[in-house]
């Protein structure tokens, strides 16, 4: 590999983890305005994905010109490959917490739902898919990668779960309907994040080992 070659990848890797940092922070700060009720936090989060979706666009364009200008073959090829995909799920994290941000401010605006809702467990689980998913990135392991893996299934069903107490809320109680879907929409997005968390820790096996593992095994979601 030419040096210049090896430079631009490790310029591309740290800007990466750079990003990783920036969702994992924002996700954090969504999940503590949503929890806490902390309204001008969720504005932070909001206001600072623009910053999210520049890096983003940034990266992107870095790899564009390695390919351009070096035509990488092999690992190198793989890396590009697989951080143009961890790029895009990391700001496709930020928007959703973005999102969660802002339905935390219409909620933070009323009354907490009286209801039994596990978002405690279903955001800790969740950030630490986050965080197990990045730090895989950041040591190349292959063996927390797959960790991460195992996870995702929880989080499906404690969407479900929340889906079906919202549900039972807005039957029972029709004036409750808007801060349910509001809370809905929140459950909705903490599930995507750990499937993106998902993909990352899927990217890291193809970095590593070459291995396309993505849509194997039972689909995510419902």
């Amino acid at each position: 590999m030419g040096k210049h070659l090896q430079r631009d990848l490790d310029r591309i890797k740290k800007e990466l983890l750079t990003t990783g940092l920036m969702v994992e922070k924002a996700l954090n700060n969504s999940i503590e305005s949503l929890i806490d009720r902390h309204p001008e936090l969720a504005k932070e989060v909001i206001s600072g994905d623009r910053l999210i979706d520049q890096k983003e666009n940034q990266i992107e364009e870095e790899c564009l010109k390695v390919l351009a200008l070096h035509q990488p073959v092999a690992n190198d090829l793989r890396l590009i490959i697989a951080v143009l995909k961890v790029n895009n799920d990391l700001e496709r994290m930020g928007d959703l917490a973005a999102n969660i941000a802002e339905r935390s401010i219409y909620l933070a605006d009323h009354e907490p739902l009286q209801a039994i809702l596990n978002f405690h467990h279903m955001a800790d689980r969740v950030q630490a898919m986050v965080s197990k998913s990045l730090d895989a990135l950041i040591r190349m392991d292959t063996k927390l990668a797959r960790i991460v893996l195992t996870l995702d299934d929880e989080i499906d069903d404690l969407n479900r779960e929340m889906y079906t107490a919202l549900q039972d809320i807005m039957r029972q109680s029709p004036e409750f309907i808007e801060r349910a879907v509001q809370t809905l929409s929140i459950s909705r997005y903490l599930e995507r994040i750990a499937d993106l968390s998902t993909n990352i820790a899927e990217d890291v096996v193809f970095m590593v080992d070459g291995e396309l593992i993505r849509h194997q095994g039972a689909n995510r979601g419902w």
